[in-house]
């Protein structure tokens, strides 16, 4: 029969290359024991689906198989617990983002539900709050943050960090700022997640209450990589009443959950026309998609916001809602949106 301490000892000679220590002092060789000549272990890594995977299995067999009175080497792949990788892998603080205290990332499961709309107004909601606010067009497949706001110039530079534009009381920065705005934006999921940390950590952000991010629309790769590149980022999720919506902001939900992502509520956009104050509501896109979704995911509903002309033209003449009107039906909306996740993140602290 194998001796347990010879094979813990024999184990010491597996490093992670990386940290250059053995696998076993770092717990993520455990579980070991030994019946007769079998010996059964459990290796711990940060991604079933990792490179390094194949590498450590066969080392482990090798080693473990050479010992003396060894016939049987079994070993088990599980995850390290998100406290483990954190205590692994600690994220490097971006300095760009070093004084921000919360982030919010405004996320759709499908294009053409008003997501960018609702990230610049909820900005302003918050600056018109007295909150220090920065907003990150992180829509790097289709940035249209820059014509919201009328802010065509490129983004200036000092020291190598990009300089955010100031207007309307946001400090703002969009891909739409660094590259021709009529250019076309071709990206894969690695240069994505590079050039988000760019635009995180190389630009002068300063001190800020919240920076709210506009993520790409979709619940494929690009938004969850976005978003995984935020440190502590609370999701608001926006959706429309209709079932096509509903059906991709579930996916999107749960892709966002499986990735252990925060998601502090959602806000329906859309909600309805009404053509004065007094006229009955038109649910032109039905009617409770967002009441409903609450209730089957448990993420609370946030706001509803109604089909509104003044909004829409906010995003073509370059002064948004919350600027024009405030305290408009809509302006309330939004600003009452703010209260609540500030309230939330109040909370949480």
């Amino acid at each position: 029969m194998a001796d347990e301490k010879v094979i813990q000892n024999a184990l010491k000679n597996i490093l992670h290359p990386k940290f250059k220590k053995p696998l076993i002092d770092l717990g993520m060789i455990r579980n070991l024991s030994i019946s007769g000549g079998n010996v059964n272990l459990t290796l711990a890594l940060k991604s079933r689906h990792g490179p390094l995977q194949e590498k450590f299995l066969r080392e482990i067999k090798e080693t473990v198989g050479a010992i003396d009175g060894v016939l049987k080497v079994q070993v088990d792949v599980t995850t390290l617990s998100p406290d483990e990788i954190n205590r692994l892998f600690p994220k490097i603080p971006l300095k760009g983002i070093e004084k921000v205290r919360n982030f919010i990332a405004v996320a759709s499961g499908k294009g053409g539900v008003g997501k960018t709309t609702v990230a610049v107004n909820l900005a302003l909601a918050f600056a018109k709050q007295g909150f220090r606010t920065g907003l990150l067009d992180a829509d790097v497949y289709g940035p249209s943050v820059p014509l919201m706001l009328d802010l065509p110039e490129a983004l200036e530079e000092e020291q190598g960090m990009a300089i955010p534009r100031e207007k309307f009381g946001l400090r703002i920065v969009s891909m739409g700022m660094t590259a021709g705005q009529n250019e076309a934006f071709i990206w894969r999921g690695p240069l994505v997640a590079k050039m988000i940390r760019r635009l995180l950590g190389q630009v002068k952000w300063g001190a800020l209450d919240y920076l709210v991010i506009d993520l790409p629309p979709g619940t494929g790769d690009p938004s969850i990589t976005v978003a995984q590149a935020i440190p502590q980022a609370s999701i608001l999720m926006v959706t429309t009443p209709q079932n096509l919506s509903l059906a991709d902001v579930r996916r999107a939900i749960t892709l966002f959950r499986k990735h252990n992502l925060h998601i502090a509520g959602l806000i329906e956009n859309m909600s309805y026309f009404q053509i004065s104050h007094t006229a009955k509501p038109i649910e032109i896109f039905g009617r409770g998609g967002g009441k409903k979704l609450s209730r089957e995911t448990g993420i609370p509903l946030l706001g509803a916001v109604p089909i509104d002309l003044d909004l829409g033209k906010g995003g073509e003449n370059g002064i948004p809602l919350m600027v024009s009107a405030p305290d408009s039906e809509i302006g309330l909306i939004f600003q009452q949106v703010a209260r609540k996740l500030s309230e939330k993140q109040r909370a949480v602290i």
